[in-house]
């Protein structure tokens, strides 16, 4: 009986996801092998192809210095620590990356996870109890959902963005409950800016603590690319934030940064720190040194900004409908499920690869491809990239380009 109810499980989500429609007419456009490094140009199938579906935002996941430094720990410190923090798992390395990142970020401590994955699920699961309070976008990742699901604690969604709603939902709870806002800073599908102002100061109004998941906004925002705090200067105003290495930082993991009483409990109660294996050696070092690079070198993050206005001004001169994106990655909507998964093959073809955003991730009405730039897109390529854009919305007969 449960391997006939796993089945049928297993087939539903099948005919949900239109996985067997899709691969049926070759529009499947998920789990793409890439056979070599990710950098503005890749090859697929043996061939050349644009990536604009990329979070390496700076461009440094091909630097030859964080590619050697990444070795150097290799050779040092073999290829990984053999448990978890907590045990045996903690490297000198380890310690040095977390106060670098503090120091960055304004805070005095922080804590690295393997993933940024595990840097939200590990906070959000420990830090609010029973009769305590998580308030969430709507639009937030799936980590920092998944975390609150773990929590014993009541979750409450507000409207995306949306201060009002958000202030709202605070005065009807408990003034005696620990109230914890979490937040992405940029939005990783939309790519807005979290009104952060709006949300410090209702938080202050309610008591309420502020955490802020800055994925896709090291390197991106802020002073020296700090993040969403530093970007509206309310870094003392946010209780916790959040990081991730596998985008502007060019490698893999995660961590959390706050006051030291906090890390210090996040330490020995976080289980998807306590209960995983620590980050590898070859990942802390290539962290350590794009870090480097990208305090050092601002010229990146200039870039990266150069890259996304012109892109912008192009896409929108050519009559896409971006949203209400403020950063570099680009929402392009096509509100349409399958004309999604076309245009998305359509570009493959010819040579553009973008990421589909289709339901049940968004309502059906919503549906978009991902356009994200990296600094070290060249104009030509962005040109290439729109010019096949604009045929394959046109093939398909898409109504949101005007």
């Amino acid at each position: 009986m449960s391997k006939g109810k796993l089945s049928d499980k297993i087939s539903q989500f099948k005919e949900v996801q239109y996985v067997e429609y899709l691969k049926s007419k070759n529009l499947y456009a998920f789990f793409r092998p890439i056979q070599s490094k990710q950098d503005t140009e890749v090859k697929i199938d043996g061939k050349r192809v644009l990536m604009f579906g990329s979070n390496s935002y700076l461009g440094l996941t091909t630097d030859v210095r964080i590619i050697e430094a990444a070795q150097q720990a290799l050779s040092k410190y073999g290829t990984g620590c053999a448990g978890s923090r907590f045990l045996n798992g903690t490297l000198d390395i380890h310690i040095e990356l977390e106060q670098k990142l503090a120091n960055f970020v304004g805070k005095e401590s922080a804590v690295l996870f393997s993933t940024g994955f595990q840097s939200n699920l590990g906070p959000l699961s420990c830090l609010t109890g029973r009769n305590d309070y998580i308030l969430l976008d709507e639009r937030n990742h799936a980590s920092i959902i998944d975390g609150s699901r773990l929590s014993f604690s009541k979750v409450i969604k507000y409207a995306h963005n949306d201060m009002n709603d958000l202030r709202a939902k605070l005065s009807r709870l408990p003034a005696d409950s620990m109230k914890l806002i979490a937040t992405d800073g940029i939005f990783s599908m939309e790519g807005d800016i979290v009104n952060l102002p709006e949300m410090v100061k209702v938080a202050d109004e309610y008591d309420a603590v502020v955490m802020v998941d800055d994925a896709h906004s090291l390197g991106v925002i802020g002073e020296l690319g700090a993040g969403t705090a530093s970007h509206f200067g309310l870094t003392k105003d946010v209780d916790l934030i959040m990081g991730t290495f596998s985008k502007s930082l060019a490698s893999l993991g995660g961590f959390i940064a706050a006051d030291e009483d906090t890390i210090d409990y996040l330490k020995h109660k976080a289980r998807s720190l306590m209960f995983s294996a620590s980050m590898t050696p070859a990942s802390v070092a290539s962290t350590l040194k794009a870090l480097e690079i990208m305090q050092t070198e601002p010229e990146h993050m200039e870039n990266l900004w150069k890259n996304t206005n012109y892109a912008k001004k192009l896409l929108l001169e050519s009559g896409f409908d971006l949203g209400a994106t403020e950063s570099p990655i680009l929402p392009i909507f096509i509100r349409n499920n399958e004309k999604t998964f076309w245009v998305t093959k359509s570009l493959q073809d010819a040579g553009v690869f973008v990421n589909p955003v289709v339901s049940p991730a968004v309502p059906a009405e919503e549906s978009l491809i991902r356009f994200s730039l990296m600094a070290t897109h060249t104009f030509a390529q962005i040109d290439e990239a729109v010019e096949k854009m604009v045929v394959a919305f046109k093939e398909a007969e898409v109504e949101t380009l005007t």
